[in-house]
């Protein structure tokens, strides 16, 4: 790669794991090393490294109740991390950074001829109302990165990926994403012969989910790029919450587990899908993994069933 120096920050996270792998000579950020809330520390570790290039991938998230219980957090912490980490590398002459968003920063609803969603989607309403806060904190950051482009001729981009799953992610609690929990709930049901599994709402939303080392890859497709770009990371496959969880099932080897809904959870938003057509025709050889052999990757990976077989 022509970058000759890297700073990625949530260098811990599960995205910043699956880097580690393809770019280990890339300098990785956690928590431990650096308090993204606090601009001191960040301006320090920026004047300390003197990156060419920035990867942001740092930021506060969590699953949908954590979202309902706390979005002053969501949206105060994520503020003041990406302000931070924008400000600090625009007053030490970084011209690139590579941040990471999320389709929360979509409109909650748009015209049915509209899905799946693209770039230009963003300001066509507010986000969705269970992920309110976070939507609008990772939409602000767009909008930075937009504003610093137009006024001082920086080069910061911007990723969007559809939901994330990974063996690097959290699989209980509520930091859980669907796809993480649904699997720790398919082990523990196996591990205790229990018949069934209980999930959140009515099944019936839709979602994409994409294998998080697919993002990792798309993140280095895109820095040779010599422009600035935004580009939605997301791969076609746009099933129920139901379908995603029948699909999960027989990739672990479970199908005969029934599924209990509690629809006394909220459901959270109908559809968010979003198009990557922008980025597959830019880069038509890249390719995602399907849910069903991600989900069976990740099982293997996390609980170590080598010998899982699935038809």
């Amino acid at each position: 790669m022509r970058h000759d120096k890297i700073l990625v920050t949530g260098g811990s996270s599960m995205v910043g794991k699956h880097l580690q792998k393809i770019i280990p000579e890339a300098i990785y950020l956690s928590s431990k090393d650096c308090n993204l809330m606090n601009f001191a520390e960040v301006k320090k570790i920026i004047e300390k490294v003197k990156p060419t290039n920035v990867i942001h991938l740092a930021a506060k998230v969590g699953g949908i109740m954590d979202n309902i219980k706390n979005p002053v957090n969501f949206f105060e912490e994520n503020i003041y991390i990406n302000t931070n980490l924008v400000k600090a590398c625009f007053e030490n002459r970084v011209n690139n950074i590579t941040s990471i968003l999320s389709t929360c920063i979509f409109p909650d609803k748009v015209k049915e001829e509209d899905y799946p969603m693209k770039e230009s989607l963003l300001h066509e309403g507010p986000p969705t109302p269970t992920n309110f806060a976070y939507g609008y904190a990772k939409r602000c950051l767009a909008v930075q990165s937009k504003i610093y482009n137009e006024q001082y001729g920086t080069k910061y981009s911007t990723l969007t990926p559809c939901n994330l799953y990974s063996e690097h992610d959290h699989f209980e609690g509520d930091k859980a994403h669907f796809i993480s929990s649904l699997i720790k709930k398919i082990y523990v049901a196996k591990k205790e012969n229990n018949p069934s599994i209980d999930l959140f709402g009515s099944g019936k939303p839709l979602r994409q989910f994409m294998y998080a080392g697919d993002l990792a890859n798309a993140i280095c497709e895109t820095l040779e790029e010599s422009e600035v770009f935004e580009y939605n990371i997301a791969n076609k496959e746009n099933y129920s919450i139901k379908e995603m969880a029948e699909i999960g099932l027989k990739a672990c080897g479970a199908k005969n587990i029934e599924i209990n809904w509690d629809k006394s959870k909220p459901d959270g938003q109908y559809r968010k899908d979003a198009s990557s057509k922008k980025f597959t025709d830019k880069y038509p050889e890249f390719e995602f993994t399907s849910l069903r052999e991600g989900i069976k990757k990740v099982f293997c990976l996390k609980y170590g069933n080598e010998k899982l077989e699935v038809k």
